[in-house]
């Protein structure tokens, strides 16, 4: 299973690639949206753990662009951001966001829960 994991912040990003490397994922990153953006067209993954708060283009934008583009709006996308109001949650979610993780109430097994759920309703076409 290939995740793409867009984040900006170091250590967020280094310490989730080392967990889903260690439950099996295949793992790539990028620390903003720009790069994130240019890798789902390259890297294909079967998910991608989107960021809201990012340089260069936030996840809201890199959601505005993958709705875009056909290839890319298959993708599942779970955000994973510390913007937890409801608008923010209900704004991803209508931009194409498959679900919505608060990064502040972290619990790497929740993500995992997540991960795991949508990349089993989500085959690839």
């Amino acid at each position: 299973m290939k995740l793409l994991l867009i984040e900006d912040d170091i250590f967020f990003r280094r310490f989730y690639v080392e967990k889903l490397k260690e439950k099996g994922f295949v793992v790539e990153e990028a620390d903003d949206g720009e790069q994130g953006l240019e890798k789902l067209k390259t890297f294909k993954p079967d998910l991608a753990v989107l960021d809201i708060i990012m340089p260069k283009k936030d996840g809201f934008e890199v959601l505005r662009s993958m709705q875009q583009d056909p290839t890319l709006k298959r993708i599942p996308v779970l955000v994973f951001s510390t913007l937890g109001q409801e608008t923010d949650v209900e704004k991803a979610k209508s931009l194409g966001a498959s679900d919505y993780v608060n990064k502040s109430l972290f619990d790497f097994n929740q993500l995992l829960a997540k991960i795991n759920t949508l990349t089993k309703s989500n085959p690839k076409s």
